[in-house]
C-alpha cells in the first residue's frame, strides 16, 4: 500500500497563493504517477494535476493553467501543488492520490482550501 498525507492547506484571500505538500510512504516504487484532484460542497471531484515520476511529464486542467503547478522530489517522496492568484471558486477539499502500476489508485485524507473574497 501506498501511504499520503496531505499539508499546506488553509485559508487565503483571493489573489493569494498556497502551496500543498503530499508526502507519500510505503509501496513508493510501485507508483508511476500521483497527483491532485478537488472537490468542492455538493459537486463532483475534479481533475486539478497530475506528474508522472519516471518522467516528470506534467499536465494541469486547462482552467487551472497558467495558476497552478505541479512538482515533485523523488527523494523526499513528495509532490507539491503551487497555487497562485487564487479565486473563491478554487474553495474546495484538495486530495492527493498515487497510482500505482496494476492500475490502483491511492488517495490520500485531503486538506481544505478556504480562499475568501
Amino acid at each position: 500500500q501506498v501511504q499520503l498525507v496531505e499539508s499546506g492547506g488553509g485559508l487565503v484571500q483571493a489573489g493569494g497563493s498556497l502551496r500543498l505538500s503530499c508526502a507519500a510512504s510505503g509501496r513508493t516504487a510501485s507508483a508511476y504517477a500521483m497527483g491532485w484532484s478537488r472537490q468542492a460542497p455538493g459537486q463532483d471531484r475534479d481533475f486539478v494535476a497530475r506528474i508522472w515520476l519516471t518522467n516528470g511529464q506534467t499536465d494541469v486542467a486547462d482552467s487551472m493553467k497558467g495558476r497552478f503547478t505541479i512538482s515533485r522530489d523523488n527523494a523526499k517522496n513528495t509532490v507539491y501543488l503551487q497555487m497562485n492568484s487564487l479565486k473563491p471558486e478554487d474553495t474546495a477539499v484538495y486530495y492527493c492520490d498515487a497510482v500505482i502500476y496494476g492500475g490502483e489508485t491511492y488517495y490520500g485524507q485531503g486538506t481544505q482550501v478556504t480562499v475568501s473574497s
